[in-house]
């Protein structure tokens, strides 16, 4: 007996959980309300130029492979990786930088060339990385934030000390050269907190980082968005793009369809991998699980400013992915989280694929993208945002020792307003939910409503967090909830029939 199963968004999350549930032999259909797939992971093209709108960094590559593995694919079915050399560079002063190369050993000599003695704490630092990566990714992550006892198994008892100090302490105990330790406070950033909120135990970024590498899909980060996309078709998924959702259908405190451009979709499960606070909007008020007061006050991850451009030449002194940071981090960070405003002098980070991969831009031409991490629901103009690209567009071309305002072809902005116009974004937020202590697991929103039946959340406000990857497992994980009550639904009305499915 298969179930009709109606999906909010077409992001990572929601792909991945809608080739899951139709595996399974589900009905499923996807509702996106832009024209194109891909939620945040959307590409911009212009004058022979690509551009991935949001996500740049390909880190994780197993949980990726894992995900395909899933449906007997690879990710080289459908796409090339392009291990990067060097993974990225770190600017401090003015042709003054540090460089991530592709190997432990080659980060072993750059950081004893940096500071002596400081590969040995390294080597140390790593070693517990990996061993914190082995049991939060091949473990941890795929649990679905039900309950607490998740979190205790015979590996984390012995870490239990790590979720109650943070990175930063742990990392500034060992390191005391400031550079080093910003590059390995970096990685964290991606959970979308600061250093000094992140329990330690998130280290295990640093072995994704440094163990790991970092990759680049030829043609850009939406080659994964079109490689789920083929994988669902292929499964029976149907997409239906520019179906903005109007509300959730309920009856009897029950989720039985949605209502998309005015026209109702009945179905037996909805699942959103929309943002969490705007898809509970679509319910009546009491049958919302988190009041207002309660987003105001959780932790979000940084909006962004990003600009999208085209410069008429190769630029030089930079790599496929390059930091600068070259002005006061804590500063920064506190006009993101605690102080919430425009950050005076703000560290970013600036994207070059056209170095990597010829496809992004026309021959001699580069592709540049640029990205300010910002407080989320602040004021967003464009005279604001004008006033920045010049702020960092000068650093630039001061660190890396060029001149390039002159070369720019065009420029293309996005920020606070159009994640919020695109993405319904709570507060314009780049990246979800910060990844603090008090929300981690099953401390985030949870995957199943707990007042209306037959409604599921996916994606980076809930479990396991922000990131790509996370959202690959975070599709699996809402799959694995509904397809456990779906199993026992049909259980309960035809006994005498074991059911079993594989995913």
């Amino acid at each position: 007996m298969n179930s009709k199963i109606h999906i909010i968004g077409s992001g990572f999350s929601s792909l991945s959980a809608a080739c899951y549930l139709a595996k399974a032999g589900n009905e499923v259909t996807i509702f996106e309300k832009n024209s194109t797939i891909g939620g945040r992971a959307r590409q911009l093209k212009k004058e022979g130029f690509t551009f991935d709108i949001g996500p740049t960094w390909y880190w994780m590559p197993d949980v990726f492979e894992r995900f395909f593995n899933d449906f007997n694919k690879k990710p080289s079915d459908y796409y090339t990786l392009e291990k990067l050399n060097p993974a990225y560079s770190v600017y401090f002063e003015k042709e003054d930088y540090i460089t991530i190369e592709d190997t432990l050993q080659k980060i072993y000599n750059a950081f004893e060339k940096e500071e002596k003695g400081s590969s040995i704490k390294l080597k140390r630092f790593i070693n517990q990385a990996k061993s914190n990566y082995d049991i939060a990714i091949k473990d941890l992550v795929y649990k679905p934030g039900v309950s607490p006892l998740e979190l205790v198994t015979t590996k984390t008892i012995k870490k239990l000390n790590q979720f109650f100090s943070t990175v930063k302490k742990d990392v500034r105990k060992e390191f005391k050269n400031n550079r080093l330790a910003q590059i390995l406070e970096f990685p964290v950033l991606f959970l979308g907190a600061k250093p000094s909120d992140t329990p330690s135990f998130y280290n295990f970024m640093n072995y994704a980082d440094f163990g790991l590498g970092t990759y680049h899909p030829k043609k850009g980060m939406h080659q994964v968005i079109l490689a789920m996309e083929k994988l669902a078709t292929e499964l029976g998924v149907k997409i239906k793009t520019n179906s903005p959702v109007e509300a959730i259908i309920t009856k009897d405190a029950s989720a039985i369809g949605i209502t998309s451009n005015s026209k109702n979709y009945y179905c037996d499960i909805v699942l959103s991998g929309a943002d969490y606070h705007h898809t509970e909007t679509l319910l009546e008020e009491k049958n919302r699980q988190y009041s207002e007061k309660y987003w105001s006050n959780k932790t979000f991850a940084p909006s962004s400013l990003l600009f999208y451009v085209g410069f008429n030449k190769k630029l030089k002194n930079v790599n496929h992915h390059t930091l600068f940071f070259d002005v006061d981090f804590d500063l920064h960070a506190e006009a993101i989280y605690d102080n919430p405003k425009w950050p005076e002098n703000p560290l970013f980070y600036a994207s070059f694929p056209s170095i990597t991969d010829e496809s992004v831009a026309p021959k001699g031409k580069e592709a540049g993208i640029f990205l300010i991490p910002l407080a989320p629901g602040i004021e967003d103009t464009i005279a604001l945002r004008e006033q920045y690209f010049d702020k960092i567009i000068k650093r630039f071309e001061r660190l890396t020792n060029q001149t390039v305002s002159k070369n720019i072809l065009f420029k293309e902005s996005y920020c606070v307003k159009d994640f919020i116009k695109d993405y319904n974004s709570y507060k314009g937020n780049a990246y979800g939910m910060a990844n603090t202590l008090l929300q981690t697991a099953f401390l985030r929103p949870k995957l199943k409503s707990k007042k209306v039946k037959n409604l599921y959340f996916t994606g980076q406000l809930t479990v396991p967090g922000p990131g790509v990857p996370p959202s690959l497992i975070s599709g699996k994980l809402s799959s694995e909830l509904i397809l456990k009550k779906l199993n026992k639904k049909i259980t309960q009305i035809t006994p005498n029939i074991k059911l079993q499915h594989t995913y």
